[in-house]
């Protein structure tokens, strides 16, 4: 017999381990809860119920195959390979199947169960399943790991141009076992229950996803190019929380692409391609966690970053966290996180770029506070994002450029629509009086709406001459770097 253990990858089609499984016989999937361990990596509570949801529907769909689904307990992940082998034991299971994962403490996870079923005559299978190139396949000439995304695409591009990676055939009915499935738990202890409103946001389940892939790709993605940046427009797919606990995957994402623009992957539509890149971007960063281990120990892909003064300001923190920092922009994007576990692309860089620079904040606390409310939290996206925005990461943004909150809200929420729905307390500001920056101080005398915690122009300063007075900075100018 065989056993599926499922993580991330909470779908019946295009899985890989579970196809494989199935293609060598009776098969049976589990699914391990291992709350201290979600809580020592900061999953959000949102995340952790979307999990839940989407095994209560993948439950149903396995249930039609004949396939049982198990839920065991592993606290931490170092219990994994005693709970597993129970189970094999009892089941007289040959082999156990997985889908590849790639942080450290993962690839550690999988080491440590392997070597134990081994030890047992159990044989243990993983398989690439969730990126598009096996790490460690997609390399410079010199044979490491690429760190500038534009070399690693293009590497990307020549692999498709020669051999577009295929869908895995779902699964076909088995026999019955019988073996009942345990029903998924609703919620875990250590993890709230989201709000209704928040759950309605993210239904679980394949079909969900595949309906969200189809609309987006059947009309939205002409127009990604030109709108993905702007915050109060449906620009994008939202399709990142299901991409993240696996319940479509990135070559359902990529193949739905190509057949948008008529196969084509570097040329075509706009949109297509620029999504396109997106899921390579996707891609490129937990090749990162492979190939410099160092970004899943909360260290800076640049070292020399690592001597950063930062500030500690914990009223500071506190206030970008609670969005009440009196810039419209950065507060609306904040309440957007809070209460839909979600944050829009672009605003992603904006208060990250804000925490970083203007506060002088280590980007480990933006980087912290966002895995525990983000219901698409992602390890690789996640560090990824905070090292660019904070020019401490791979092909980062210079240190010297620092985006702007007013110019970014004048230029992406020009007529305040996104700031004004989270916002209420200042419906009634007009445009105009929204984005002028002379007229920001105490905002307009709105009486429940804080003054700026921070000057821009100086906060500026201060971010410039902290990354100019790093050891391998000085002497350089912008001019020099750029």
């Amino acid at each position: 017999m065989q056993l599926i253990w499922l993580r991330s990858d909470l779908r019946l089609h295009d899985n890989t381990a579970l196809s494989a499984a199935a293609a060598r016989g009776p098969s049976v999937a589990v699914y391990l809860l291992s709350p201290q361990q979600w809580l020592a990596h900061d999953d959000a509570p949102c995340k952790v119920d979307f999990w839940l949801r989407n095994l209560s529907e993948l439950r149903h769909a396995l249930d039609a195959l004949n396939i049982p689904l198990l839920i065991r307990k592993a606290s931490r992940w170092d219990e994994a390979p005693k709970v597993l082998l129970k189970l094999c034991q009892q089941l007289k299971i040959d082999a156990v199947h997985v889908n590849e994962e790639y942080g450290i403490h993962e690839t550690r996870r999988d080491a440590a169960v392997a070597h134990a079923l081994k030890a047992q005559g159990i044989e243990f299978y993983s398989y690439l399943d969730q990126l598009l190139f096996k790490p460690g396949t997609v390399l410079t000439r010199t044979g490491t790991y690429f760190q500038v995304f534009s070399q690693f695409r293009k590497v990307c591009y020549e692999r498709l141009h020669a051999s577009l990676p295929r869908l895995v055939t779902a699964p076909a009915i088995q026999a019955p076992l019988g073996i009942a499935s345990d029903e998924p738990p609703s919620h875990v202890e250590g993890f709230d229950t989201p709000s209704d409103s928040l759950r309605a946001l993210w239904p679980a389940g394949e079909a969900e996803a595949q309906h969200r892939l189809e609309t987006f790709t059947g009309s939205q993605i002409d127009y990604y190019h030109s709108e993905r940046d702007f915050p109060a427009k449906p620009g994008t797919s939202q399709l990142s929380p299901y991409l993240a606990a696996g319940v479509i995957s990135p070559r359902q994402c990529f193949h739905a692409a190509l057949r948008s623009n008529q196969g084509e992957f570097e040329s075509g539509k706009v949109g297509a391609v620029t999504w396109i890149n997106e899921l390579l971007w996707r891609e490129f960063y937990k090749h990162i966690l492979v190939g410099y281990p160092r970004v899943s120990r909360h260290r800076a892909f640049r070292p020399e970053t690592e001597a950063l003064a930062w500030r500690d300001a914990p009223e500071d923190l506190k206030a970008w966290q609670q969005g009440r920092t009196g810039l419209p922009i950065i507060d609306a994007a904040m309440r957007q996180l809070l209460e839909t576990g979600w944050m829009h692309n672009r605003l992603r860089m904006v208060v990250a770029m804000f925490l970083t620079k203007n506060l002088l904040i280590d980007w480990r606390e933006g980087e912290r506070f966002f895995m525990r409310h983000l219901i698409d939290g992602d390890l690789a996206a996640n560090n990824g994002g905070w090292q660019w925005s904070s020019s401490t990461g791979t092909d980062s943004a210079p240190y010297f450029r620092i985006f702007n909150p007013l110019s970014q809200s004048e230029k992406f929420d020009a007529e305040g629509v996104f700031i004004k729905h989270w916002l209420p307390q200042i419906n009634g500001m007009s445009k105009k009086d929204l984005h002028n920056r002379a007229r920001l101080d105490g905002l307009f005398g709105v009486a429940d709406y804080p003054s700026p915690i921070v000057n821009l122009s100086t906060s500026r300063d201060r971010a410039l001459a902290a990354f100019k007075n790093l050891p391998s900075r000085q002497g350089l100018s912008p001019s020099e770097l750029t």
